[in-house]
């Protein structure tokens, strides 16, 4: 068996999911862990496939079948885990750069971000546009955390930082 990480884009409609699933299971794969998401009317899904190496190629084959998907892959292999993971929810005040100012300070750290979300929303009580974001981390040390909370509290007085425990 190999892994593979895949992704998928298409013009969202309905089925879609149990259609992808369907020939993954046909062909033997084994669908270890996804992200799928609707945005602007595409769909888009990261897999991480284990799949026996005789089938891969023709399950690619038939997934490439469905009108309009886009289709990219790598082969990747299980790697050892040495890492603190931390998860936080960070909401400001809606401006541009913020994810570049987020990841900025958290790669100067020597943090791994393994997981980010984000999306923009309105605060219903004022109408103010506010940014919101979900992330989970990967650090090498402790320290590493009040580091992090420092010096995303220091991009300005509207960050809310909270620490999800997960």
């Amino acid at each position: 068996m190999l892994r593979y990480l895949v992704t998928l884009q298409v013009a969202d409609k309905k089925g879609l999911v149990e259609q992808i699933a369907h020939a993954v299971s046909r062909h033997g794969g084994n669908w270890l862990d996804s992200e799928l998401r609707h945005i602007d009317g595409i769909f888009a899904a990261i897999l991480l496939l284990e799949v026996p190496s005789s089938n891969w190629d023709i399950l690619v084959e038939n997934l490439e079948c469905i009108e309009g998907l886009s289709l990219t892959y790598a082969k990747t292999s299980k790697q050892p885990n040495k890492l603190q993971h931390l998860s936080f929810s960070l909401v400001a005040y809606d401006r541009p750069g913020l994810v570049h100012e987020i990841s900025n300070k958290i790669s100067a750290l020597g943090i791994n971000i393994e997981h980010f979300s984000s999306r923009y929303e309105t605060a219903c009580h004022t109408g103010v546009a506010l940014f919101r974001a979900n992330f989970d981390l990967g650090m090498k040390n402790p320290e590493q955390e009040e580091q992090l909370c420092e010096a995303l509290y220091a991009m300005g007085d509207d960050v809310v930082l909270d620490k999800i425990n997960r």
